[in-house]
C-alpha cells in the first residue's frame, strides 16, 4: 500500500498532471509537494537573484509560494490536505535525497523550457533511474 507520496513540482502543466494523478488515484495517501529552487550560482539566470538575497531560505520560500498555492488549490478540489516542502539545489538530486522517506514518487514527464532541460537534464529520467522507491511518471 502506498501511504506516503512525494510529488516534486515546478510551475509546469506536467507537474500539475502528476499531482492530479496522485489526488485521483491515491486519495488516502499523505502527499508532500516538493519544490526545488536552484541553488545560488554565479552562472546567472534565476539563481543569481537567490545568490544576491540576504536570506536565501526566505527567498526560496517566496519563489515556491506560487507553486504551492496552485498545488493547494488543486488539492482543495479533491478535499485533500497536502504538505509542502522547499529544497535548494539541483532538482533531481534533491528529489532523490528525499525519495527514501516515501513509499513512491509521482512526477510529470518534464517541466521547464527546452533550454532548461538541455542544461539541467531530464529530472524525471534521473529520478526514475536512481530512485530507491517506485516512481510513477504522469503524462
Amino acid at each position: 500500500m502506498i501511504a506516503q507520496i512525494l510529488v516534486p513540482m515546478d510551475d509546469s502543466e506536467m507537474a500539475q498532471q502528476a499531482l492530479k494523478y496522485t489526488l485521483e488515484n491515491h486519495p488516502d495517501a499523505e502527499i508532500t509537494v516538493l519544490h526545488v529552487v536552484g541553488g545560488p550560482s554565479p552562472l546567472g539566470g534565476a539563481a543569481t537573484a537567490l545568490a544576491l538575497a540576504d536570506d536565501i531560505e526566505a527567498a526560496a520560500e517566496e519563489r515556491a509560494e506560487k507553486v504551492f498555492d496552485d498545488a493547494r488549490e488543486l488539492a482543495a478540489e479533491y478535499d485533500t490536505d497536502i504538505t509542502t516542502e522547499v529544497q535548494l539545489g539541483h532538482p533531481s538530486r534533491a528529489v532523490l535525497n528525499r525519495a527514501g522517506d516515501f513509499d513512491a514518487v509521482v512526477l510529470g514527464t518534464h517541466g521547464g523550457s527546452l533550454a532548461d532541460r538541455l542544461v539541467v537534464g531530464n529530472v524525471a529520467q534521473k529520478v526514475f533511474r536512481n530512485s530507491p522507491v517506485p516512481v510513477i511518471i504522469a503524462r
